[in-house]
């Protein structure tokens, strides 16, 4: 028995022929997307008036008492939101304004403690700490086990470099 795919237009039903040009439509933002970004696929045809319905909006956070600590985001159109501007005109508003730098990644938050059962034996740059070395030796099987679980190269006490990077003892040559 053999099966068949038919690809279809996701906007009108339309079944797509396998020669037909499909449009990739990625939906950033919908008030009834509710778990991240959508792909939807049409016709060129389908998305053509797409361009001509677009708005002019600006995209604003407000960071106030009233969102609990977290800045709320509003659309508004262009216009609407050019009016707000009385003393000045939007436009150089938008030129002299301070600029808004992204926050700082915290490079603390990502560090992995090597030292640990979960993390022993990881490839890693830095220095094998003693803890580390002490439960891949004593923990071998199991370190190893997880490394392949995830794809990693695993330890070789024979290997000389593993040796000396994890205190095996020297395999005579």
């Amino acid at each position: 028995m053999g099966k068949k795919t038919i690809h279809v237009s996701d906007f009108s039903g339309t079944v797509l022929q396998p020669d037909d040009e499909v449009v990739r439509v990625v939906v950033l933002d919908h008030p009834d997307l509710v778990a991240g970004p959508v792909q939807l696929d049409a016709t060129p045809v389908e998305v053509e008036s797409i361009d001509d319905a677009a708005l002019d909006v600006a995209v604003v956070e407000i960071h106030d008492r009233h969102g609990g600590g977290e800045p709320r985001r509003v659309v508004l159109t262009a216009s609407e939101f050019d009016a707000m501007a009385t003393d000045v005109p939007m436009a150089q508003l938008l030129k002299t304004a301070e600029r808004v730098r992204p926050p700082k990644t915290r490079r603390a938050a990502e560090k992995v403690d090597y030292g640990t059962i979960e993390h022993a034996g990881k490839p890693h740059r830095g220095r094998v700490t003693e803890e580390e070395a002490r439960l891949v030796r004593e923990r071998l099987d199991e370190v190893n086990k997880r490394l392949a679980d995830a794809g990693l190269r695993q330890i070789d006490p024979a290997d000389p470099e593993h040796a000396a990077r994890y205190g095996f003892p020297a395999v005579p040559a």
